[in-house]
């Protein structure tokens, strides 16, 4: 994590000399790890102190003690011959973040939500220093002895120290007071980024000013030169920006960048180390700069120096050729353990048929042979990536292509839109909800399209939209079609409940129409008068025979009505009239 500037200074002691080759190296895990520089190995672990990772390493200049932070909120000091826990105590209510000594090495200086200055005798808090609403990513000392030399030093008051945080362009100067009135910063330095690496010269007489080399997250160094005498409200900028770009001459016309990683002061306080370009193989320059003007561009012709070369497709592998009396040793790389092979000739080539009874290896199984990841082999004629779709998004939003924002505004999978909306840059933010707009504007099968989109830009760019001053006013389109929108609801849901039930009657009446009709013949037929007087003597022994079997009629009838009555029950789906009621109308 955080290894310690390591002091060398000729006036130390025999015994102090030899630990000047150790790094102390904290880890994630809570452990230390002593490593020698001059032996290039381990030399020993500390452990028991911490039981969360370590955010900050410091030695002490005068004796072998070392002093470290951590996530668990408490700081350790360590014997670091005997490798055991000195003194342990809780630094913070949240996690301390960094440590630094004071010249004279009676007091350390803590950072967690606040900056707290300890005396290392008593381990009791001296001050307080309120102010970073963030944590404290650094902490250095500017002045070793007082401004006002006219009163007695007791070794800490009147210095002045620095501090920087994370997600904070502002550095602070803090100075330490007799009194306990004053906890604000006296001064700032203003930068472009967040501070990642800063250094400075020491202030040792009243008149001489601090320097200081401020490099930040985006690859640009600050140099400020500063003499502190007191509170200064307005933030102070820098005196000299650097900036190192490639000169753009042969392929490619437009220089590029070069991101400046570190940079570090000379003894003579005058000349610059400058740490530039790949973090993997860095290039380390001296350059003695004339800080007359307000910026710098340093043209560097990074590709020359730079060896590191890259093969673009995944498929290409190589097969040395290897002669049958070299030994090859294959790296211990985890989970590639395929042997080099010689090329092999036609007549072997034949006999790799495969035995009875032996599976053939699937394609992933050689992928995974190959140490190559399966998921990255993209397949041809298939659904473009995420990746492509936000860069087609961005450059459909800026060349206003109507093709191309279709194709990828008109998709419907979930995840491709929040993964979309979650890799495009913030810039094209604004220019996407100007084109949702517009299109909800349309016709109503598009708008139930972009309200998906709509939704994941604000779930995911919550934070970078409340940031922006004139919102409302851009936002002013889509909250009167929202409006509009909402308006209609109610009358539309009341709407869509009439209809609804006038569709479900007709449906049950069409369902009544299409049943099938009953057999309805009489089953006695009564007439009253008969013109014909030729079948009388017929009809009065007809009615004989009847009187006669009228019980037995009339039991078949009673059974034959019921058989009918629940037949039309049946289809009529009406089991409520009784069978009386049924026989009278009959």
């Amino acid at each position: 994590q955080d290894g310690p500037q390591r002091k060398k200074r000729k006036s130390e002691v025999a015994e102090v000399d030899k630990q000047l080759d150790i790094l102390a190296i904290g880890t994630a895990v809570g452990s230390i790890l002593l490593y020698s520089t001059v032996k290039g190995e381990l030399q020993s672990k500390l452990d028991g102190g911490h039981d969360n990772r370590v955010n900050c390493v410091r030695w002490h200049q005068d004796t072998c003690c070392l002093y470290s932070c951590s996530e668990d909120k408490h700081i350790v000091e360590w014997n670091a011959q005997t490798c055991k826990v000195k003194c342990k105590w809780k630094g913070d209510n949240s996690s301390v973040t960094s440590l630094c000594i004071s010249p004279d090495g009676k007091m350390l200086l803590s950072a967690g939500r606040t900056i707290k200055l300890w005396d290392l005798e008593t381990k009791e808090v001296y001050r307080h220093f309120t102010g970073h609403a963030t944590s404290v990513s650094s902490l250095m000392f500017t002045t070793v002895k007082p401004m006002n030399e006219n009163k007695p030093f007791d070794g800490i008051t009147g210095l002045y120290f620095l501090s920087g945080a994370i997600h904070d362009r502002l550095l602070s100067v803090w100075y330490i007071r007799s009194d306990r009135k004053e906890k604000n910063a006296v001064m700032s330095f203003t930068v472009t980024d967040e501070p990642t690496f800063i250094d400075l010269t020491v202030s040792e007489v009243k008149e001489e000013p601090v320097k200081l080399a401020v490099v930040c997250r985006d690859g640009q160094l600050h140099l400020f030169e500063h003499i502190l005498n007191g509170y200064c409200k307005k933030p102070l900028t820098s005196n000299c920006t650097i900036q190192i770009a490639t000169p753009g001459n042969d392929g490619d016309s437009t220089p590029k960048p070069v991101p400046i990683l570190a940079a570090a002061f000379c003894t003579d306080k005058q000349s610059l180390v400058l740490v530039y370009g790949n973090t993997l193989q860095p290039i380390i320059e001296k350059v003695s700069l004339n800080t007359t003007e307000s910026h710098i561009c340093l043209i560097r012709d990074i590709q020359k120096v730079l060896s590191l070369k890259t093969d673009v497709a995944l498929t290409k592998v190589k097969t040395p050729v290897v002669n049958s009396d070299t030994k090859v040793l294959v790296p211990g790389i985890p989970g590639h353990s395929t042997a080099v092979k010689t090329p092999s000739s036609g007549k072997e080539k034949k006999k790799n048929k495969r035995k009875p009874g032996e599976t053939e290896e699937s394609i992933e199984e050689r992928l995974e042979a190959l140490d190559i990841d399966v998921s990255k082999v993209k397949t041809p004629g298939g659904l473009p990536q995420t990746d492509s779709f936000a860069v087609l998004l961005v450059q459909g939003l800026e060349s206003n292509d109507a093709e191309i924002l279709n194709r990828v505004l008109n998709t419907r999978k979930e995840n491709v839109i929040k993964n979309t909306v979650a890799r495009m840059p913030i810039h094209a933010v604004i220019p996407l909800l100007h084109e949702l707009t517009k299109r909800l504007q349309g016709n109503p099968y598009s708008a139930s399209l972009m309200v998906r989109w709509l939704k994941s830009v604000f779930t995911l760019h919550a934070s970078y939209l409340s940031t922006l001053p004139d919102l409302i006013p851009q936002l002013g389109m889509l909250y009167q079609l929202m409006e509009s929108r909402v308006k209609t609801l109610q009358k539309l849901s009341r709407l869509h409940g009439r209809l609804f039930i006038l569709v479900t009657q007709v449906a049950a009446s069409e369902t009544v129409q299409d049943v099938t009709e009953v057999n309805q013949t009489a089953k006695l037929v009564y007439e009253d008068e008969s013109s014909e007087e030729e079948g009388s003597d017929d009809e009065m022994i007809a009615d004989k025979d009847s009187d006669e079997n009228w019980d037995e009629d009339e039991e078949k009838e009673e059974q034959s009505d019921e058989q009918d009555m629940t037949v039309e029950k049946e289809i009529n789906g009406d089991s409520d009239l009784e069978p009386e009621n049924e026989s009278e109308e009959e």
